[in-house]
């Protein structure tokens, strides 16, 4: 059996204005087998992988701990993702990382998806909200994590783009 080849399509969407640099950090991720599905593509549900992957491996990264100890640790209760072309295996994903909003109890995150071309393959949000260990009640963002929000840039989908 032979596999036709397709060019990649692509959506137009707002996003795919948005470039590596727009990203204070990129963290680089590879796709693996078992990530495609039966289209000969990476299945989406993949792409919340990846996004959860490269927040929490930053999170461990920028502050020097393990964020599972912390007092209050971050519950992901929110994400969603715009699918903007396709990924397939094998690629190396560069995971962009920005701020979207940082309160008292929670982080939004913005996220970018890049394989090979300059512009993103999907772009997401991903919210943690913080919980003290014991009781499960929402707690303060912890120290650490808010020290190491501060080297983020803010949401590039924010930037005025004329």
């Amino acid at each position: 059996m032979q596999v036709a080849r397709t060019r990649q399509q692509t959506v137009t969407r707002a996003g795919n204005t948005l470039r590596r640099e727009d990203f204070a950090v990129l963290r680089p991720l590879q796709t693996r087998w078992a990530d495609i599905d039966t289209y000969s593509h990476v299945n989406n549900a993949v792409h919340y992988e990846l996004m959860d992957t490269a927040v929490n491996g930053w999170l461990v990264e920028a502050t020097g701990t393990d964020i599972r100890r912390l007092d209050a640790v971050g519950w992901v209760v929110e994400t969603s993702c715009q699918y903007l072309a396709q990924l397939r295996f094998p690629t190396v994903v560069d995971v962009g990382i920005a701020l979207g909003r940082l309160g008292r109890t929670s982080v939004a995150y913005r996220l970018s998806l890049f394989g090979d071309d300059p512009t993103p393959v999907a772009v997401g949000r991903f919210v943690h909200v913080y919980v003290d260990r014991d009781g499960h009640r929402p707690a303060p963002v912890p120290g650490v994590i808010r020290a190491a929000l501060a080297t983020l840039r803010a949401d590039p989908t924010e930037d005025d783009r004329a």
